[in-house]
């Protein structure tokens, strides 16, 4: 049932929202340059790899030496406003419809994660990862990965259709909201080094 839910629900959504899909890229493209998608590999259903797809939100601004400017430096106010609302998360549609994510799960970290979490956090992976999730709509980015963790674990635990319907309508609360979507004090997120590692 969550798996005809994902298709049929991402499959009107990518109709529906087409227009603002090419209106983003075209904006993308002219305000930070191409490729105006973001593409990076993640861990999904029991840790294998997939490709999620994001509009790119930061720049490829460099240093004189050619490396990367800091996030902060590389996110201007549009990178902001697409973050902010999540617009910048609509190509992920396009992976739900595939089957490599679902509409609610635990959002797909970096595959360098993987070996740093414990047993339990682990568990995060028995499920499809999500576009949008309980941790999401309990405080997105505002939350430490430990608690953020303990929330993707009760989700696997807890799923139903029910629970993800009311996920979603959280989530569309929250966006209308524009909060909590980076880490207080950084531009984006810390990177997670394991819970020993504090």
């Amino acid at each position: 049932m969550k798996r005809l839910f994902d298709v049929v629900a991402s499959t009107l959504l990518l109709a529906l929202l087409a227009p603002v899909l090419v209106l983003i890229a075209v904006v993308v493209a002219l305000r930070l340059g191409r490729p105006v998608l973001f593409t990076q590999e993640r861990p999904g259903l029991h840790g294998r790899a997939f490709h999620l797809h994001k509009f790119r939100s930061m720049s490829d601004a460099r240093d004189a030496d050619g490396r990367l400017l800091p996030d902060a430096q590389r996110l201007d106010a549009f990178g902001r406003f697409l973050r902010s609302t999540s617009l910048d998360e609509l190509p992920e549609l396009w992976d739900v419809l595939l089957g490599r994510m679902s509409l609610v799960g635990p959002r797909p970290l970096l595959t360098e994660y993987l070996p740093l979490y414990d047993p339990e956090q682990a568990r995060r992976h028995e499920v499809r990862p999500g576009i949008t999730g309980w941790a999401q709509v309990q405080g997105r980015n505002a939350l430490s990965w430990e608690r953020r963790f303990e929330l993707d674990v009760w989700y696997v635990d807890n799923r139903s259709l029910l629970l993800d319907v009311r996920i979603l309508f959280m989530t569309l609360g929250q966006v209308l909201r524009t909060q909590e979507t980076r880490e207080p004090g950084c531009a984006t997120m810390t990177r997670f080094k394991g819970t020993i590692q504090k």
